[in-house]
């Protein structure tokens, strides 16, 4: 069966393989740059494909539900995952009724605060990078993903989150964003009011530099 494209984004194809040794998998292909020098765009593909393999390992250590590795490939910028059976977030919220809507964003705070309680930055979290499958919210592409406990960088994160919910679930943001915050605060304790304060910081100085 062949593979086929599934995704194309600005640094990594993904690639679905209907039979890879006798499983579904997810392949994740960094391609090459052609402006940059060989040698470097191979260096920069490996350690970016090293460093995200990492942040999945250590996110699932934590808890947070993330694709299994089931092949890295670091000469060929490839990570093969585990396919993940589901609906991503950004599509079924409009389907869900508002009690279950604030259940899952709920879920979505406490695994985000797990996340940030092992010192990892996600990078791009969005309801695009999250997948519903069965109970678990299954956390993906974490091409962009950090180890830091930073407060500025947790807010960075946050306001990613509340940029995502204004554009695109604005119309039920305000409940979806307080479940939300309910769930990060079961996981992050009192350091999640430093998250929120941050946050919005980061979102004056954002304004600030606008009207600049």
């Amino acid at each position: 069966m062949e593979v086929t494209l599934i995704a194309k984004g600005a640094e990594a194809d993904l690639l679905l393989d209907p039979d890879w040794n006798g499983r579904k998998a997810v392949l994740k292909r960094r391609g090459v740059k052609k402006y940059r020098h060989p040698q470097i765009d191979n260096d920069i593909r490996r350690y970016r494909t090293l460093h995200e393999a990492d942040i999945i390992h250590r996110a699932k250590e934590a808890g947070v539900p993330t694709p299994f590795i089931y092949q890295l490939d670091p000469d060929g910028a490839t990570i093969v995952m585990e396919y993940i059976d589901g609906d991503k977030v950004r599509d079924i919220v409009s389907k869900l009724s508002l009690a279950e809507n604030c259940a899952l964003f709920r879920l979505i705070g406490e695994e985000s605060g797990n996340l940030h309680r092992a010192a990892l930055i996600h990078g791009d979290l969005t309801t695009s990078n999250m997948i519903k499958s069965g109970n678990r919210v299954v956390f993906i592409d974490f091409g962009l993903g950090e180890i830091s406990k930073e407060v500025e960088k947790r807010g960075v994160d946050f306001n990613l989150m509340v940029r995502m919910l204004a554009s695109t679930h604005y119309t039920i943001m305000e409940p979806l964003l307080e479940s939300f915050k309910d769930g990060y605060r079961t996981t992050m304790g009192p350091e999640a009011e430093e998250v929120f304060k941050r946050a919005d910081e980061i979102r004056r100085r954002g304004r600030y530099i606008d009207k600049e």
